[in-house]
């Protein structure tokens, strides 16, 4: 069947020559000169892929890509002017496959088409496919786990894969970061070029020039022979630069320029030599918080930071630690050459999902390495694990399915994401909680909803029901301003104090109320929801009020996520600007 595509340039000549050069690929192609041109070729035609010129007479390229993207997974490139990076860039967010600068270089235009015609292939072969196609089997085999926080994860990656935009890989230390650079380059168009990885901090910046670009034999003392940089040998494949935020200002500037021009030059040489490379990217620092203090260039940042995907920690993906520790025990077994597979007690199994894994997989694979150095038999019991005793936030912090029937009804009111976070709420020292106000790497406090007994005798069962849930709430109130002035550091002793002042205040009025309903016996007159909802709602408009409407630290505050925050700001009707 031969293949279809769509060319859109206002320049004539141009068009003539993609044709020219698709032709002799064996591709039919039609052209459109305008943009309500291009949109009614493609809504007559079945093409197979798209090339458009972003500057048309009538529009932007970029409405000529929101349409098709919108509609269609079938890939589109852009063509861009010498100079004009940031369309391309935001070609690239908005789902372009890739693009291609001017003036337009051939080999570069063929790369290009042979790329998008690798895309068409792996969408074929995925329909013809009845079970799972073999990119899925993969995916499902290299990133172990199927909770909640991976489904989107996973199909993420495969969208990424199709793309040849530049991915910034953000998350904790030892959540796979590269583990899901090797899967995006292996499910690509690239599968058949080299994968080069390249950790960022662990090369001397006086070496560092010559490690990514290369050198030529004398260029400098101890240059005795020509050297190939990671730029060339990464050419046709995928660069992955591991802890970039650890590169200096220096080099930052040459790989700017590098990833614009899609060119480098080695040391010592006179002339620049074009390399076709795809550029992934991780770091576990703030890269957003780093470009505000001067540290990392903010224009280098747009350019590897098109498309940006968050790891979640093991702590947020609880229900996947018994299939993984099954995974690297067999990984173990078969590394050590062991007789007989190690396997976990359910004991020890529960231990390792209540566990507070700063580390990730990374330490979850270094505790179970442990335990079977430890372990007599094959049998890996609590004792081996070598894990700290439990504490009470700990002890409060069970798995999901073990705790489904006891789980609080605040917790059962919050949203699916909210749940996920609640499950695997981490403590922090001191110092981190201070320093770590990253809107999704906020600490979270545990408390637990203990009943307390009815205050009075003689109240009615539902009257006793009602104010036993009102104490349940002060309780939680209670326990969280505790909290806050526990964890907070002499930096915010001051907030704190007002905070807590604010909260005892409301919990005071709260607990007078309860009071009175209880020796009255009337109920709240517009409902117990609604009563306790006001409750919340003034006690987050304090938080608010104490920050300067700072959402990120008045859930700190609150010992709440950043998320949960917001999701209850918009629940309770919280505009962002109320001065009430």
């Amino acid at each position: 069947m031969t293949t279809t595509a769509l060319v859109v340039d206002d320049e004539v000549d141009l068009c003539r020559l993609m044709q020219i050069t698709l032709t002799k690929m064996g591709i039919k192609s039609d052209v459109a000169y305008t943009l309500s041109q291009a949109k009614s070729y493609w809504q007559d035609n079945d093409y197979d892929f798209c090339l458009t010129d972003l500057k048309l007479p009538d529009g932007s390229g970029l409405e000529l890509v929101k349409h098709i993207s919108a509609s269609s997974s079938k890939p589109i490139a852009v063509i861009t002017a010498h100079g004009s990076m940031d369309l391309a860039i935001e070609a690239l967010k908005l789902g372009a496959f890739d693009f291609v600068n001017k003036p337009l270089e051939l080999p570069r235009l063929r790369q290009l088409v042979e790329n998008a015609l690798k895309v068409i292939q792996q969408d074929l072969t995925a329909k013809s496919t009845p079970q799972r196609s073999p990119e899925q089997q993969m995916l499902d085999e290299r990133l172990i786990g199927d909770s909640a926080v991976m489904h989107p994860l996973k199909n993420t990656i495969l969208k990424l894969a199709r793309s040849q935009a530049p991915v910034f890989l953000s998350g904790a230390s030892g959540t796979g970061k590269e583990v899901v650079a090797r899967l995006i380059h292996d499910l690509s168009p690239r599968r058949d070029g080299s994968f080069v990885p390249v950790n960022c901090g662990a090369i001397p910046s006086e070496l560092m020039e010559s490690e990514f670009f290369g050198h030529k034999k004398g260029s400098f003392t101890g240059a005795v022979a020509d050297k190939q940089g990671l730029f060339q040998q990464a050419n046709g494949g995928t660069l992955f630069l591991d802890e970039v935020a650890d590169l200096p200002l220096a080099m930052q500037v040459k790989l700017l320029r590098a990833i614009q021009e899609k060119t480098v030059r080695a040391i010592g040489d006179t002339k620049e030599v074009p390399v076709d490379i795809r550029i992934l990217s991780a770091t576990h620092k703030d890269l957003n918080q780093l470009v505000q203090t001067g540290l990392f260039r903010q224009d280098l940042y747009y350019r590897i930071n098109v498309i940006e995907l968050k790891l979640p920690t093991l702590n947020a993906r609880r229900d996947d630690i018994p299939v993984l520790a099954t995974h690297f025990l067999a990984l173990i077994a078969e590394e050590w050459q062991l007789e007989s597979k190690p396997l976990l007690t359910t004991e020890a199994c529960l231990r390792l999902q209540q566990h507070d894994f700063a580390g990730n997989v990374r330490e979850l694979r270094n505790v179970l390495e442990r335990a079977v150095t430890l372990a007599e038999t094959s049998t890996i019991d609590i004792s081996h694990l070598g894990l700290s005793d439990l504490d009470a936030h700990q002890q409060a912090r069970m798995p999901q399915k073990i705790n489904e029937n006891n789980t609080s009804d605040s917790i059962e009111n919050i949203d699916k994401d909210d749940r996920e976070e609640a499950s695997s709420i981490k403590s922090v020292s001191t110092q981190q909680a201070t320093a770590n106000l990253h809107p999704y790497r906020t600490m979270t406090h545990h408390y637990a909803a203990v009943k307390q007994p009815s205050i009075s005798g003689t109240i009615s069962d539902s009257s006793s029901s009602a104010i036993g849930i009102e104490q349940q709430s002060v309780t939680a109130m209670a326990e969280r301003a505790e909290s806050v002035k526990k964890d907070a550091n002499s930096d915010k002793t001051d907030s704190v104090a007002n905070l807590d002042s604010s909260i005892d205040g409301n919990i005071d009025i709260l607990n007078s109320n309860v009071i009175k309903s209880s020796v009255s016996g009337q109920l709240p007159a517009q409902g117990l929801e609604h009563y306790l909802q006001e409750q919340e709602r003034q006690l987050i408009i304090t938080a608010l009020k104490q920050t300067g409407w700072n959402k990120t630290q008045a859930a700190e505050l609150l010992g709440t996520t950043f998320r949960s925050l917001r999701y209850r700001m918009t629940k309770l009707e919280i505009a962002e600007d109320q001065a009430e």
